[in-house]
Formats: C-alpha cells, sequence, structure tokens
C-alpha cells in the first residue's frame, strides 16, 4: 500500500510508483555526495553548512524512504503492516525535516544580514546544532504518528490522498507546510530589504564599486527568486490538493502532484550546496585535484551563500 496513492492490493507495478523510485534512488546518491563533501571538508563548519548538511540529511532519507515504500510495496511477502507504517512514518519525517531546514536556512540567511557583524561566532554554531537537533526530534515525533495509531488502516474512509495517513492529519500538515512558506516568503523580502539598504549606502560610500554592488544585488535577487519559486512550484500545488482532496480521488492525481514535490529534493542540493563556491572548491579538489582558473577570477558575493 503506497502512501502516495491510496491504492489497494498489489497487481502489476505501477508507472508512478517506478517514476518515485527512480526519483528517491537519485536524490538519496545526490544528496549522499553533499553530506560526503561536507563531512570530510574540516572547513565546512559554519552555521550556514550546518543548516545545508541537515537539509541534505533530510532529503538523503526521503530518497531513502522513497526506496523504501516501493521495497514494502512491491517486494515484500507477505504484507506487513508494519512495515508499511513505517515506510510512511519515514516519509513523513524526511520530508518534514527538509521543509523546516529550508525554512531554517532562511532565517540563518536573514540573522547573518541582520546581524552582520556579531553573528558569526562559536556560540552561534552551538547554538544552531542545539536547534537542529530539536527541529530533528520534532520531525521524528511527525514520523511516528503513524505507529502511533494515527493512520487510517482500521477506518478506510477516513484516509486522504496521503494513505495510511487520515485526512484530518494530512489537512495539518499541509496548512502547516503553508504557513511555513508565507514565514520563509516574509523573511526573502525582509532579505530584500536589508541588501538594498546595504547596497545604497555602499554606493553613497563607494561610487565605483556601485556597479559591482548592483551586479551582486540582483544575482542575489534571482537567487531567492529561484530559492522561492522552486519551493512553491514543488510543494504548494501538492499542499493543496492533500487539503481538500480525500481518498475518493483518482490516484493519478495524487502521483502527478507527488512527484514534482518529490524533485524538490532533487533540486535542493542545486541550489543550496553546488552553488556555493566553498562547496564548489571541495569538489573540483575531490575529483580533479585542482581548481579551474575561472574559480580564482569569481567575485565573492553575499548571494553566493
Amino acid at each position: 500500500k503506497n502512501i502516495n496513492s491510496g491504492s489497494v492490493g498489489r497487481g502489476p507495478v505501477n508507472p508512478w510508483d517506478v517514476a518515485l523510485c527512480t526519483t528517491g534512488t537519485v536524490v538519496a546518491c545526490e544528496n549522499a555526495l553533499v553530506l560526503a563533501v561536507l563531512f570530510y571538508t574540516p572547513s565546512l563548519r559554519a552555521p550556514m553548512f550546518l543548516l545545508i548538511g541537515s537539509l541534505a540529511l533530510a532529503d538523503l532519507l526521503a530518497g531513502l524512504g522513497l526506496v523504501v515504500n516501493f521495497s514494502v510495496q512491491y517486494l515484500l511477502q507477505p504484507p506487513s503492516e508494519a512495515a508499511s507504517l513505517g515506510a510512511a512514518g519515514l516519509l513523513l519525517a524526511a520530508f518534514s525535516a527538509s521543509v523546516c531546514s529550508s525554512l531554517a536556512i532562511t532565517v540563518e540567511r536573514y540573522l547573518s544580514l541582520y546581524n552582520a557583524l556579531t553573528y558569526h561566532s562559536e556560540r552561534t554554531r552551538g547554538v544552531t546544532a542545539a536547534l537542529l537537533l530539536l527541529m530533528w526530534m520534532l520531525c521524528g515525533a511527525v514520523g511516528l504518528l503513524p505507529l502511533l495509531g494515527w493512520n487510517c488502516l482500521r477506518a478506510p474512509g477516513t484516509c486522504s490522498v496521503l494513505r495510511p495517513v487520515t485526512k484530518d492529519n494530512a489537512a495539518m500538515l499541509a496548512v502547516t507546510l503553508l504557513l511555513l512558506f508565507a514565514l520563509m516568503m516574509q523573511l526573502y523580502l525582509q532579505i530584500c530589504k536589508i541588501a538594498f539598504r546595504h547596497a545604497q549606502q555602499i554606493a553613497v560610500q563607494h561610487q565605483f564599486i556601485a556597479s559591482a554592488q548592483a551586479t551582486s544585488t540582483r544575482k542575489g535577487l534571482s537567487t531567492l527568486s529561484l530559492i522561492l519559486g522552486t519551493f512553491a512550484l514543488c510543494w504548494i500545488p501538492f499542499a493543496i490538493y492533500a487539503l481538500v482532496a480525500d481518498a475518493s480521488y483518482p490516484p493519478v492525481y495524487t502521483y502527478s502532484l507527488a512527484l514534482p514535490a518529490t524533485c524538490n529534493s532533487l533540486i535542493n542540493p542545486i541550489i543550496y550546496a553546488f552553488r556555493n563556491p566553498d562547496i564548489q572548491k571541495s569538489l573540483w579538489l575531490a575529483c580533479c585535484g585542482c581548481l579551474p582558473s575561472s574559480f580564482f577570477s569569481r567575485p565573492r558575493t553575499s548571494s553566493d551563500v
């Protein structure tokens, strides 16, 4: 039984499930690479890299959850209710941690700009690690809900499009995601205001670098647009659908919206990790043992982080 479809029985392999399993495999491999780079590079220990690591870990678990869900649905004999609930819980916990880590990165970017002179310190790293631990505990608790009885296996009429999650629980998760997205938008608007104010101050004091600062600001805005646009396109349609639909809706609707949502975990490393110059440097050194000449001529801007 698939958390994404609500279909009953095994039967032939559903192509949508194959697509989700394949996506999960690629997601897991991609984010494992990010975690390996962060783990084996001692210089990447700042709060931002802790948050990127948290996001990569969450997306790695989400990818593994999709593979496990496929295995439970089609390969496990005989069918196991506990395994089905465990796979559903893993997906809930992982995707919850992924969304919360994205929000945490947004908060970190806002604080690093708002308190630019005092933010980076050993104490900040310790606080970040403690908050991440608390976040993972909360997301783990969300993942335990299906195993603790918050499921619709005994009452199929209460199922949501996220079987075995109940309609009420799915609605609560969808509303929470929409609220978190609204908070991310508000924070990024504040980041834009601070960035523009800094750009104006620098332009007044140093006219000769105004053009470079304007380029940096435009790049930063494009990065923010990419982050919010990707998150909205991947998650918002699925959240709204989970809020208004139930298990009686055709499973193909759920699949067609769940697949883009899972693809967010595929895109996250590209946006948050592989665009970062420090991670790029580590990847080049690990793969080639050298750095391209273009890397040294590239100006470092606030939008790189």
